[in-house]
């Protein structure tokens, strides 16, 4: 027996033959029964779409001279009910021109009588690797989008998703405010999709990743000859991601120079690429998100004022992973499901996992499991984690650079927090949860 692709295909391949010639749809029926599909064998194509009403085949082949319906009618009707479906049109009589029109209606190929099998084997090889690619790829996306979902039980993540989905009608700009790891992100990819601009690109940027030379000419694009190297133009992120949203993950990191013209963007809806004069206008979006005290650093002159007032009109924050333990169960089935991990967690792991403090958040935390499916051969037990002694040396020793800090500083918090190189509101939070106040 000859083999084929389907083998690899998870789900039983069905290929209905639509063919008026009884004998020659018996003898190519046998032979793809051979090779493991499922057939079924029909005489016209009122047939055919009864069968295919009953129960829908992924391949079909037709013969093109039938009636009272002839194959081309067939596969129109086809296309339109299933788009899916893959049909191949046999026939006796060749012509350029029938060829042509059956590919043009969505055909995936044709076959001239006589055929050799092989011809045909061929073929339904070929289908079968185009559906299973389709499949990876549809797999894939799907595990791409659980990876984007916000997974919570909590009341105070409710909420974070309910202001979400309702900003998501308007075109209010939004700052999504939070600690790294707590799903920044994620939230504003919610409030795309819930958006009028759902079917429009959404482009994440993440300010604080790109060298601020090179992040200008990301945002706005450039002209041809604008600097060293621009041998052709290129359009920016803000043309690139027109009637869609732009994330600006890390907005506080944007330097002074670029902040001017993120505001005229704000403002007036308008752009210029850099080494030209002329202005573009854009409908876009504009989310951005900070774990840094943007106030303060208004004060210190590293933010214009203007800018965060035009970003801010919505601001959300999301709490850390230390303050709703209650998702961290559901965090942590989702994670395994995506780790591809059946066996779960045990009752003193989970303990664990729900005391620990987890400073670097629902990141630290997939990290954390995904370190511990590598160890385990069961369910994930205490010793897979190692939180026992991580949890107290982390939090040991934050501890103690934040009391090392303050004393430096004499006391001066903002002093103690520049040191820290974190933000005010950060220290107090980390003062107030090691009780140092």
């Amino acid at each position: 027996m000859v083999t084929t692709p389907q083998s690899e295909l998870s789900f039983p391949m069905k290929i209905l033959i639509v063919e008026d010639e009884r004998r020659f749809a018996q003898l190519i029926g046998e032979e793809l029964k051979e090779l493991g599909y499922k057939v079924c064998l029909v005489g016209d194509g009122t047939q055919a779409l009864k069968e295919m009403e009953a129960s829908p085949y992924e391949i079909v082949l037709t013969d093109i001279r039938m009636a009272p319906m002839d194959g081309v009618e067939l596969l129109k009707r086809m296309k339109e009910k299933w788009p899916e479906t893959e049909v191949v049109m046999m026939t006796a009589y060749a012509s350029v021109e029938t060829a042509v029109e059956a590919l043009r209606h969505g055909a995936f190929d044709y076959l001239i009588k006589p055929f050799d099998f092989e011809e045909l084997r061929l073929t339904i090889e070929r289908i079968v690797e185009k559906l299973r690619l389709k499949r990876e790829r549809d797999e894939l996306k799907s595990e791409i989008e659980a990876g984007q979902e916000l997974i919570y039980r909590s009341q105070k993540m409710a909420e974070v998703v309910r202001m979400a989905t309702e900003v998501a009608k308007s075109d209010t700009p939004v700052l999504v405010l939070g600690e790294s790891g707590t799903g920044k992100e994620l939230v504003a990819r919610l409030i795309h999709k819930n958006s009028p601009r759902k079917a429009r690109p959404f482009l994440p940027i993440h300010c604080a990743a790109i060298p601020e030379t090179l992040l200008e000419s990301e945002l706005f694009g450039y002209e041809r000859g604008a600097f060293t190297g621009a041998n052709r133009p290129k359009p920016g992120k803000f043309e690139v991601a027109e009637g869609g949203t732009v994330f600006l993950d890390e907005v506080g990191e944007i330097p002074p120079s670029i902040q001017v013209k993120l505001l005229r963007v704000l403002q007036e809806k308008r752009i210029s690429r850099l080494g030209s004069t002329d202005e573009v206008a854009i409908d876009v979006r504009i989310i951005s998100a900070t774990n840094k005290d943007l106030e303060e650093e208004i004060e210190k002159g590293h933010f214009r004022d203007d800018l965060y007032y035009r970003i801010s009109v919505f601001p959300i924050l999301i709490p850390p992973l230390r303050e709703r333990p209650e998702d961290i169960p559901p965090l942590v089935t989702h994670i395994l499901k995506r780790l591809r991990f059946p066996h779960g967690v045990d009752d003193e792991a989970m303990a664990d996992l729900l005391s620990y403090p987890w400073p670097g958040n629902v990141r630290e935390l997939e990290n954390v499991l995904e370190r511990a499916t590598i160890l385990a051969r069961g369910r994930i037990r205490r010793e897979h984690l190692n939180l026992r002694s991580t949890s107290k040396g982390l939090y040991e020793m934050e501890r103690e650079m934040i009391i090392d800090a303050l004393k430096k500083a004499g006391g001066n918090k903002a002093k103690a927090a520049r040191l820290l190189g974190i933000t005010r509101r950060t220290l107090y939070s980390r003062m107030e949860k090691y009780g140092l106040r």
